[in-house]
């Protein structure tokens, strides 16, 4: 199966809350989207790594993704090494997408960080015909994303670019909020966290409605990028 976007987060739930409207968005014009968490959250404060896989399965189902990998790195101690790139590269190559999307290049929690460097590596390295990878049996081919893109997190980073993503925010939330285990549940017996307030909760919803605002439209998602972007045409912009 050759897919158009691979969307990768550093836990499951990253890319839920960081593109899935633009993700859905793009599902809804026919592209094929795939899912790749590299740890299973297992360090999480609320919930078990079961209940994640769970939750990440239903949320993947949701959304309409054609899969849904889990490389089971070790959250919080994953490290950008050889193995590490490797096993993404073997993702990458199976299923060559024109597009990545991974996790911010910097933000609260240090494993977003460190993923999105480690994906980003990988895509580059994945290019590389001298570096041999096989799958399921199959020695593979090298295959590089035409482009490697930035998702928002917890941290209000500057974007390079917005997607409208008007008519998508429903879904985004409905794949979020699949995550019950790590949002507020009435009568649950668990400690408190940073995303299980109702500023947390709100908060996508306003980001989604700003950046949209900034552009002219109900509802954005924003991205920063590796290099220039690059238009055809000035009438291309919205």
């Amino acid at each position: 199966m050759k897919i158009d976007i691979l969307a990768i987060g550093a836990h499951p739930d990253d890319v839920e809350l960081g593109c899935s409207a633009t993700l859905a968005k793009e599902i809804h014009k026919g592209k094929k989207v795939g899912l790749l968490d590299l740890t299973r959250g297992e360090l999480g404060t609320r919930g078990t790594a079961e209940i994640r896989d769970q939750e990440a399965a239903d949320a993947a189902k949701i959304l309409g993704a054609e899969f849904r990998h889990n490389l089971g790195l070790a959250d919080g101690f994953f490290v950008n090494d050889k193995a590490s790139q490797l096993e993404i590269i073997k993702i990458i190559r199976k299923y060559q997408p024109e597009v990545v999307l991974c996790n911010a290049i910097e933000d609260r929690h240090i494993d977003h960080g460190k993923g999105s460097k480690l994906a980003s590596d990988a895509c580059f390295l994945s290019g590389l015909q001298k570096i041999e990878t096989i799958y399921e049996g199959q020695v593979q081919k090298a295959w590089r994303p035409k482009f490697v893109y930035h998702y928002i997190q917890w941290k209000n980073i500057e974007p390079d670019f917005v997607v409208d993503v008007t008519g998508f925010l429903d879904m985004k939330l409905e794949t979020v909020f699949a995550y019950k285990s790590q949002f507020h549940q009435e009568g649950a017996n668990e400690p408190e966290t940073p995303i299980t307030s109702t500023n947390f909760r709100d908060s996508i919803t306003y980001r989604a409605q700003d950046l949209g605002r900034l552009i002219g439209t109900e509802h954005a998602e924003g991205f920063t990028v590796e290099r220039f972007p690059a238009v055809d045409s000035i009438f291309d912009l919205i």
